[in-house]
């Protein structure tokens, strides 16, 4: 042990910052793999080459003035512009590194012999609080965060949550754990957030489609050659009121301004035409919130109470149906119980029928 630490492991007293500094990234004499000094893979050269052009050091301007001279058409300009913009930000972070190569997947297996295990990203401190501030300060819905940064809804409110308890504690002037989240989030790799940057990266998959049990069954269906069988059709097939997948995935909006892409439509187009899709959207739902706060001003009756307030609505019985338990009718606590406590009941199966 101890020669190890005073031969390869001496290179863990004082790790790399901004990495993760696992042990698959280093070889057997403590040597970085990824180092310029010691990579001698084709990828990489062409990596470095392409971030060597002279073009990334003139200016913008002077670049775009000889491509449109060359008989460009301003959609490639567009593209080679956004080329080169993201590769001035991979310079930068290369330099601000000390010329040392971000991780590659290979680098990302914390366990040696765990060869099929890579450590994933987790959000940067920096990327949270933004997250918290366009949600709670800006009043940003989630959907649009998610899809803004590539994150998923789930893991957007949970970042809401735990910021705002986190805020809480602070104000209340309890202690949190800083050094250990400061050495636990030096091990990990982190999705980054630069404020200057136009196209965030994103974080994981947003758009992944749950399996629904009711599509688990195997169905045959015959159909026409000439009928264009969708997606809609499917899901009629499996259930009548099972939805199609592209109303089921999380972001609907996403294959909307796929769709528009496809038709011609450019960017300046696609985003005045979302918009105007959000603003309906948020119209029919703040209408749809409005007339249940009316209904239920007029339906119900709150008496004040000193620690709660007790609320009393009408109950039609006809709406209980002919078993009691009916949709539209009261819940179990307060309409007809369930049988399952009554003595004398068999829960097993008596018959195979």
């Amino acid at each position: 042990m101890f020669a190890w630490l005073k031969g390869p492991g001496k290179v863990f007293r004082e790790p790399l910052a901004g990495s993760t500094n696992y042990l698959s990234a280093y070889d057997r004499e403590g040597n970085l793999l990824r180092a310029p000094q010691n990579n001698n893979r084709g990828g990489r050269r062409q990596q470095q080459q392409s971030l060597d052009d002279p073009e990334l050091d003139e200016d913008e301007g002077t670049v775009q003035a000889r491509e449109y001279a060359q008989g460009l058409s301003e959609e490639a300009v567009n593209r080679r512009t956004a080329s080169r913009e993201k590769r001035r930000q991979e310079k930068m972070e290369l330099e601000a590194r000390g010329g040392i190569p971000k991780e590659q997947p290979r680098d990302m297996r914390p366990y040696p012999l765990n060869q099929q295990f890579r450590s994933q990203t987790v959000l940067s401190e920096e990327l949270r609080e933004k997250i918290y501030e366009l949600i709670v300060r800006e009043r940003i819905d989630l959907k649009s965060v998610s899809a803004t940064f590539g994150v998923d809804i789930r893991r957007v409110a949970a970042v809401v949550r735990l910021k705002s308890l986190e805020k809480q504690w602070v104000a209340e002037g309890k202690q949190l754990a800083k050094p250990y989240n400061k050495a636990v989030m030096g091990m990990l790799p982190q999705t980054p957030y630069d404020p200057e940057q136009r196209n965030p990266p994103s974080h994981e998959p947003i758009n992944d489609l749950p399996v629904h049990p009711y599509t688990r069954q195997q169905i045959f269906v015959p159909t026409s050659e000439s009928r264009a069988f969708t997606r809609e059709d499917a899901a009629k097939v499996f259930h009548p009121t099972l939805l199609p997948a592209d109303q089921r995935i999380p972001h609907p909006e996403l294959v909307q301004i796929t769709k528009w892409e496809m038709e011609g439509h450019d960017r300046e187009t696609r985003q005045r035409m979302m918009r105007e899709k959000d603003a309906e959207v948020a119209a029919a739902r703040e209408e749809k919130e409005r007339k249940q706060r009316e209904y239920e001003a007029k339906t119900q009756v709150v008496v004040k109470g000193r620690r709660w307030d007790f609320k009393f609505q009408d109950i039609s019985a006809e709406k209980t149906g002919k078993d009691g338990r009916g949709q539209s009718a009261v819940g179990h606590r307060y309409g007809m119980p369930l049988e399952d406590r009554k003595r004398g009941q068999v829960k097993i199966a008596t018959s195979m029928e």
